[in-house]
């Protein structure tokens, strides 16, 4: 079967007879909609057209981007909303923009070209990092909405960036850990080549006042680390302190305090080893590891700030005596009446007063397909209509949506700790107590022997030698380095339990919709019936839909014309005038309404059956189905050959999950199944020993995905499926789930290796150190040794080896029938 042919413009598969072609560097390119062929005109006819040649990755399709309507974007010429966003700079304005559809490096420059030949625009710089366009122009010269809406004929969706204080918060604190780690790494390298000089066991030969001028050079290299890089661990241990507990802080701060301190004594009386490079060692190691641990703190609280994201800035509010007036939504209140066009998201929680149309609950519940609605049913904020204008009166607004308290629901979750982490932080207490004890006993012991000199060296080499930096880098950098190489794969974790749990799994239990299979439907069959061609069906299907934005009309593709006297009967289907005759699509019986015929019996072929009809007639049925991930037999099959019970749970008809659950060869299978019924199956499984890993995609599997042992988002699911999840598929490559639980037993292998390393070396150590046997520099020496042991093992898994990319030949082929 030949390939469809890509799209110029976006690589979208261009329908078969598709009339949309463009001249690009002189040549007609073919182009999938009207869209494709508005943006790609627009950018030519602006002397542009060099971006096609210079982008890296194709660009974005503008039927999929969010529907910008020109009485909102007015709103931004408002004088109280742009004192929101916007600041004097001069003879002009300056606003920060959030651009959307930015693919590569070539975008950036064309948005930048564009809004610099606008007439008012002073300048326009677009960091392609975080997509953020600082833009300076003339309000008196030109309009800002005017500038907006020419990004969006260009094909790029631009809003006002409204920075999360949260977010912000954190990203500044890491900024500030960034630059400790910096420094600390910078004075790390300069006074370990200073101080190794002085080692005795390199017999550097130097003279008296060389030697002199290098302790007083690393005494001044290292006191900025000591007093800013070091800040957090002696804040931490005196916090710690003051509440009566032992931290890490408190020996971490202690080693560094006394290795710095005794330093500065060697350097003042000129004799004795100083121990500037285990300082900015300490200090360089354990930052990177709180600068990790922090970045991945500050993609949580992101990915929990999106969801606001889901609210559109403005909406349409009826007055009274019936006129609208669009408002900004900071200025509506409880008991309002808004109206909400096909294509908009609904401002608020509410309730229909008039209309009907299906809702897009995608973003809160992951399942693609929308749901009817009609008067006296309720909305949710954040939601998408799809096909019908609805008055709906707002009833909950702000902290009190149904969208709020999800994200307060988050947040509560995410500060809680596992129960692994608080028997972790008990276990370190008992042993730093036991380390600090020692260091006690045995200082006095030989200060009773009246040796004072020797008893403050050898106490500094106990706490040097059993520093828990070793410890304290066996797991973390195991788990970073096996998370770095995952997200290279794909998969981002977001817990650490995940790479440690992944061994214990017996039962993988796997969705269905988004998740085995690709979430979107497409035509797959067209069948007309007696003295009806299919090529003519197709077109009038597609007139038909071209007017609506239920995800079913996506299917059939866009066309250039569409259906006259357009209408949407919610749940049944659709009904229009083409070529003069009146014509419905949808649902058999409602088809066969119009011309008052019985409706045929569906084919018995799988998949969602359309029809398209006439008065006199049935004319043609069309198949839909959502397509399987092309690797998903190959993951069902490489989990299954490990060992693991795979089990089909999803929503949809029971004969639908039966039919996909043998096509992949899997034996357990359960339809019509609740998010309550997931949950309950999930808790059942539990309580009879099994340890579960759950992959799906929306909040309707966050009950499931909360429960589980181990929960997986895929890559396309809703930003709170993500966010609950404790990793993310981003790549949405199946088979990278089965690459990570390689990784996590080759990651728990290493973990114990390096604990086992680190436990044995602190406790062969300590009593050589408090017998004198082991010199404060030998101590430094030997814990520099262990932690670098311990990262250099952990450095091995960023070597993974990939699942092998199909399933068995039979299994596949009955997959892809």
């Amino acid at each position: 079967m030949a390939q469809p042919t890509p799209c110029f413009h976006c690589g979208e598969p261009v329908p078969a007879g598709a009339p949309w072609h463009a001249n690009i560097l002189g040549e007609q390119r073919p182009l999938c909609c009207p869209g494709c062929l508005a943006v790609a005109e627009a950018i030519c006819s602006a002397g542009l057209e060099s971006y096609y040649q210079h982008r890296t990755e194709r660009s974005a399709n503008p039927e999929a981007m969010p529907r910008v309507l020109q009485d909102e974007l007015e709103l931004y010429d408002r004088e109280d909303v742009q004192q929101r966003y916007t600041a004097s700079q001069g003879t002009g304005q300056q606003i920060q923009l959030l651009i959307e559809g930015i693919n590569c490096a070539a975008c950036c420059w064309l948005i930048e070209r564009h809004l610099r030949a606008q007439p008012g625009v002073l300048e326009a710089s677009l960091n392609m990092g975080n997509q953020r366009l600082s833009l300076s122009w003339q309000a008196d010269a030109t309009k800002l909405s005017t500038l907006i809406a020419g990004l969006r004929r260009i094909g790029y969706t631009a809003h006002p960036y409204e920075p999360d204080k949260a977010a912000e918060q954190i990203a500044a604190e890491n900024r500030r850990y960034l630059r400790r780690l910096g420094l600390a790494g910078l004075m790390f390298m300069q006074v370990m080549m200073a101080t190794m000089a002085l080692y005795e066991e390199f017999d550097q030969d130097l003279t008296e006042g060389m030697a002199h001028l290098l302790r007083w050079a690393s005494l001044l290299m290292t006191t900025p680390v000591v007093f800013y890089s070091c800040a957090p661990f002696f804040q931490g241990a005196w916090r710690d302190l003051k509440n009566r507990r032992l931290s890490m802080d408190v020996s971490v701060s202690l080693a560094i305090g006394g290795a710095y301190l005794a330093g500065i004594w060697a350097t003042v009386i000129g004799r004795g080893e100083v121990y500037f490079d285990s300082v900015t060692m300490f200090a360089f190691f354990l930052l990177a590891g709180r600068y990790l641990e922090r970045r991945a703190r500050q993609r949580t609280v992101e990915s929990t700030a999106r969801l606001v994201n889901l609210l559109p800035p403005s909406t349409l509010r009826i007055a009274p005596d019936g006129s609208s007036q669009r408002i900004m939504l900071e200025e509506l209140t409880c008991g309002d009446l808004v109206e909400v066009k096909p294509g908009e998201s609904i401002p608020a929680d509410g309730r229909i007063r008039q209309g009907s149309s299906s809702i897009d609950e995608s973003a809160l519940s992951g399942e693609y397909l929308p749901i009817a609605k009609t008067a006296g049913d309720a909305v949710t904020a954040g939601t998408l209509n799809v096909e019908g204008p609805l008055q709906i009166e707002v009833t909950a607004l702000g902290d009190q949506t149904r969208l709020s308290a999800i994200v307060r629901l988050l947040e509560r979750a995410q500060s809680d700790k596992p129960r692994l982490a608080k028997l972790a932080d008990q276990v370190a207490q008992y042993f730093l107590l036991a380390v600090l004890l020692s260091v006690v006993v045995v200082g006095t012991l030989w200060w009773s022997l009246r040796d004072l000199d020797t008893a403050f060296w050898i106490v500094l080499a106990m706490l040097v030698a059993t520093c828990p930096c070793a410890l304290s880098l066996a797991t973390p950098t195991a788990l970073t380095t096996a998370t770095g190489s995952l997200h290279k794969l794909g998969l981002l974790i977001t817990r650490g339990h995940v790479l440690e749990g992944m061994k214990q799994i017996s039962t993988v239990i796997l969705d269905k919709t988004g998740t085995l299979t690709e979430g979107r439907m497409t035509l797959e069959q067209i069948q007309p019936f007696a003295g009806h061609d299919a090529d003519q069906a197709l077109h009038w299907a597609r007139m038909l839909e071209s007017s609506s934005e239920h995800p079913i009309a996506r299917a059939f593709g866009r066309s250039l014309h569409s259906a006259n006297a357009i209408e949407n009967v919610p749940g049944q289907g659709l009904q229009g005038e083409c070529d003069g005759q009146t014509l419905r699509i949808g649902k058999a019986d409602f088809v066969s309404a119009l011309g008052g015929y019985a409706a045929p019996a569906y084919p018995e072929a799988p998949g969602q059956w359309l029809l398209l009809g006439n008065a006199d007639g049935p004319i043609a049925w069309f198949a839909l189905n959502d397509r399987l991930r092309s690797d998903a037999a190959a993951m069902v099959a490489a989990l299954q050959a490990r060992g693991l019970r795979v089990v089909l749970l999803s929503g949809d008809q029971a004969a639908v999950v039966d039919r996909m659950a043998e096509r992949l060869g899997i034996s357990e299978a359960i339809g019509n199944a609740s998010p309550d019924d997931k949950l309950a199956y999930v808790q059942q499984q539990q309580a009879r020993g099994e340890k579960v890993l759950m992959l799906g995609d929306g909040v309707n599997d966050v009950p499931v995905l909360a429960s589980a042992d181990i929960s997986v988002a895929m890559g396309n699911a809703s930003d709170l499926a993500k966010t609950n999840a404790d990793a993310v598929l981003l790549n949405s490559r199946l088979l990278t789930l089965v690459d990570s639980l390689q990784v996590a037993q080759r990651t728990r292998a290493i973990m114990i290796e390096n604990l086992a390393w680190a436990s044995l070396y602190n406790l062969a150590i300590l009593p050589l150190a408090a017998l004198g046997m082991v010199t404060p520099a030998w101590a430094a020496l030997g814990m520099s040794a262990s932690s670098l042991l311990v990262v250099l093992n952990a450095l091995r898994l960023t070597r993974v080896r990939l699942a092998p990319q199909q399933a068995p030949t039979g299994q596949l082929a009955e997959a892809r029938a």
